[in-house]
């Protein structure tokens, strides 16, 4: 898994800081950038899933979503986990989503909303609606973005959370559809 995969905190830092300065703006600039990262994935042990994601990572985020498809595919199949592979999930689907095979985004991530809860939950919701837009279900991720966001409203909670349950619920008869 890769949780006890050995990676050391100055590994870490510099992986954060090749994101932190990622300005890829220009191909020659997207490659430059994949350079990095892939010298620093040449530093982890044979076999890591950190490799694959990181390399997946940085095809996403210089405009390569056919490429990083694979890549995210490897990270997973070699055991990522955690706090990472749901990362890795989320943003699959939405490479997928990017590269016309939105299907494949939602049956990935629709699982995920029934998973264990955490910070990367709204996300999960987020790319969910934007692979079922594609497949021209637009109320159901319609549905999932008003469920994510009615717990950050100061006020009108409990009325967006309904309003999400009723764009996808089918209305029972003699029901005026209000919260």
């Amino acid at each position: 898994m890769c949780e006890s995969v050995p990676v050391n905190q100055d590994w870490e830092e510099r992986v954060a800081a090749a994101w932190a300065g990622l300005d890829a703006r220009t191909e020659d600039e997207g490659a430059a950038f994949r350079a990095v990262i892939d010298g620093l994935v040449a530093e982890l042990p044979d076999g890591s899933p950190l490799g694959p994601f990181e390399r997946a990572c940085a095809f996403d985020s210089t405009g390569h979503s056919d490429r990083a498809v694979p890549l995210y595919r490897e990270a997973l199949a070699r055991g990522l986990d955690g706090y990472r592979g749901r990362r890795a999930r989320i943003q699959l689907a939405s490479s997928l989503r990017n590269i016309g095979r939105a299907d494949e985004g939602v049956a990935l991530l629709t699982p995920e909303l029934d998973g264990f809860s955490d910070e990367l939950d709204d996300a999960v919701r987020a790319c969910l609606a934007l692979c079922l837009s594609s497949l021209g279900r637009d109320r159901e991720g319609l549905s999932l973005v008003l469920g994510a966001l009615a717990p950050h409203l100061p006020r009108y909670q409990r009325s967006m959370a309904n309003y999400a349950r009723m764009l996808v619920e089918p209305a029972p008869r003699g029901d005026a559809r209000t919260p």
